[in-house]
């Protein structure tokens, strides 16, 4: 018996050991050899491994930086410092949509995700050119566009409660518009206060999010580079476990015709010396990048810098968008090699469940309508980012404003 109880606890300190040495083993060890040399075993430039921007930086630069183009220590100091308090304020009054409603679950898992934040850079922009950090105004044809697309989801709301009591951005409260049994006349990417399938549901929704040009997100993005001699594959991890994947051909050959579109674009690569240069053409005009659909025209440059930095630049032009192209800069850095440090294995249980559930959900609130036995649902909320209806708009879109100094 003793003999068994000291077996038993040998093993235990075996096991001990073991999970103690597991457990101390450093998270940002490097990577393996391979992705530590700078070139491949067929002498093209090493972009091997998995990489992040260490760094927050907004895309645009906030208008009380005007053309500075970098903040010095101390302001880097003063932000970080500003962001953790109003965080750590916005947590504590505990602000919330009625509990068990569809905008206080949303709320919970955005305050979960979306209330965390990195250090911020030293660029006051991504954006280099044009020289302001700013992105260049839109065409009059994109502002057509998103005036006909904004008055096609305010038309929605009219009849809503929130509309009722006036909430801001509300058009004047009436009866159900005639227009929840249009077509909404550009194709929608982002919620309309209507559920009649799925495409009145945002891209995010139904797990369509995932596309180019990725500068990463608030809570930031991974990727994984892998190389043969002949593509770059890529593996954008987009947080909250989502992520795609893109092949890039390292070819001469031409794009693909123009009536073939894609949802990711159609990518041709070339080394450029010891820069990947990516020609991304033939996007589908269900994607939306800032307002840029079909047009969109994208060239990526993708340098390694030394053994831990990636310099990345994506320049975008769209004459039917923008009145001029527009280009992006940031590093990514070098990230440890561990296990599940990139979720392979995309999950999006917004589109798996949450989207079939809002669909049966509507069906059934058409029923009981129809029944008398409950309210007409053209004056229902549905969470969407309208800007006046729904958990998102009315939650998150308001607390990242006020617990970001940079979007003041």
């Amino acid at each position: 018996m003793r003999r068994r109880l000291l077996e038993c606890a040998c093993v235990a300190a075996v096991l001990i050991a073991v999970t103690v040495v597991f457990k101390f083993v450093p998270t940002g060890t490097a990577q393996s050899d391979q992705t530590q040399t700078l070139t491949t075993a067929w002498d093209a430039p090493n972009l091997q491994g998995i990489w992040t921007s260490d760094y927050q930086t907004p895309l645009e630069r906030p208008a009380q930086f005007e053309d500075k183009e970098f903040f010095t220590d101390e302001e880097r100091t003063a932000i970080d410092s500003e962001r953790a308090r109003l965080l750590g304020q916005y947590r504590e009054t505990g602000r919330r949509s009625p509990r068990g409603s569809e905008q206080d679950v949303g709320g919970a898992y955005d305050a979960t995700i979306f209330l965390t934040h990195k250090h911020v850079g030293r660029r006051t922009s991504l954006i280099v050119d044009p020289p302001n950090g700013r992105r260049p105004p839109f065409t009059p044809e994109a502002q057509q566009r998103r005036t006909e697309t904004r008055e096609y989801n305010l038309a929605l709301l009219q009849s809503t409660d929130a509309c009722k009591s006036n909430r801001p951005g509300c058009p004047p409260y009436g009866p159900p518009s005639p227009r929840r049994a249009e077509s909404p006349p550009h194709y929608l990417t982002r919620s309309a206060n209507r559920a009649n399938g799925p495409e009145d549901r945002s891209l995010s929704e139904r797990c369509m999010a995932g596309g180019l040009p990725d500068f990463g997100s608030i809570t930031g993005f991974f990727l994984q580079i892998i190389q043969s001699p002949g593509t770059v594959s890529i593996f954008y991890d987009t947080g909250q476990g989502q992520g795609w994947q893109r092949t890039i051909p390292i070819t001469d050959h031409p794009h693909l015709p123009p009536s073939v579109r894609q949802w990711q674009g159609d990518s041709r690569g070339h080394w450029d010396n010891d820069t990947l240069v990516v020609d991304v053409t033939n996007f589908s005009p269900k994607t939306d990048f800032h307002g840029s659909r079909e047009h969109l025209h994208l060239v990526e440059r993708w340098t390694r810098l030394d053994a831990e930095t990636i310099g990345y630049s994506a320049t975008m032009d769209d004459p039917t968008t923008w009145t001029s192209p527009w280009t992006v800069e940031l590093e990514l850095n070098l990230q440890s090699n561990v296990a599940n440090r990139i979720y392979h294995e995309p999950r999006c249980h917004e589109g798996n469940y949450g989207l079939p559930g809002l669909l049966a959900g509507a069906r059934a609130e058409d029923r009981a309508f129809a029944e008398g036995r409950g309210p007409d649902p053209a004056t229902l909320c549905i969470a969407g980012p309208t800007g006046a209806c729904g958990g998102f708009a009315f939650g998150f879109a308001e607390s990242g404003t006020e617990t970001d100094p940079l979007r003041r």
